[in-house]
């Protein structure tokens, strides 16, 4: 049965969160489900006038849905962005600007509550990462009560950071519906042997997507 939502955490920072839910997002939507994806909470995305805010996050997951860069489109994405590259307490602080655990848990259950099919939420940095002072992503998707999807990289240390994600989510009783292993450039060993290597361990199903190739079959229809 088709997930109401699910949360896309990463095992790390910087390791293709984005371009797994994107691919999932097209995947999904040519085979004629209905999708929406969305990323509530951003760093580093620069003004909607600013040319790089083509190459954000937020813009890749509009792109994905056909979406057209306007201002009402991108609130409706990412209500919650920051300039800075830093983790969003950090960047709110250099913004004079404070961010609640309540009110992105109330935003985020709100979109599911008024989303018709599946909606992906993408998280922010890595699994641990603070999103407000006093909470991390943990707590964010904890409070949503949804299943989730790790991404992790190929980098060297990516199946320790990924296993320990896993159990992380097993002791806090966190479904989890697969492990996506996102090919990171320049990667000593290739992204199939790292997910080879993950998949004797992590106790969920465990897909490989190299850079350039089409979001897996197998895992949209886990999702």
């Amino acid at each position: 049965m088709p997930a109401r939502a699910v949360f896309i955490a990463g095992a790390g920072t910087e390791i293709g969160k984005t371009y797994v839910t994107a691919a999932l997002t097209r995947r999904l939507r040519d085979a004629g489900r209905t999708v929406r994806a969305v990323k509530p909470l951003a760093s580093g995305v620069p003004p909607l006038d600013d040319p790089g805010f083509a190459g954000s996050d937020t813009a890749r997951l509009l792109d994905a849905q056909a979406i057209g860069l306007d201002i009402e489109a991108v609130e409706a994405c990412s209500p919650w962005r920051f300039t800075a590259p830093l983790s969003p307490d950090q960047a709110a602080v250099l913004e004079g600007r404070s961010l609640a655990l309540a009110d992105l848990v109330g935003w985020s259950r709100a979109q599911i509550a008024g989303t018709q099919g599946t909606l992906l939420i993408e998280g922010v940095g890595g699994l641990m990462s603070p999103v407000t002072e006093a909470a991390t992503g943990l707590d964010w998707l904890r409070a949503l009560d949804v299943p989730a999807l790790l991404v992790s990289g190929s980098y060297l240390g990516a199946i320790s950071h990924t296993l320990t994600a896993c159990e992380t989510l097993r002791a806090h009783h966190v479904p989890l519906r697969a492990v996506v292993v996102s090919e990171s450039r320049g990667a000593p060993a290739p992204a199939s042997t790292v997910a080879a290597a993950i998949a004797r361990h992590a106790g969920a199903p465990v897909f490989c997507l190299r850079r350039g190739d089409a979001c897996p079959a197998g895992l949209a229809e886990l999702i």
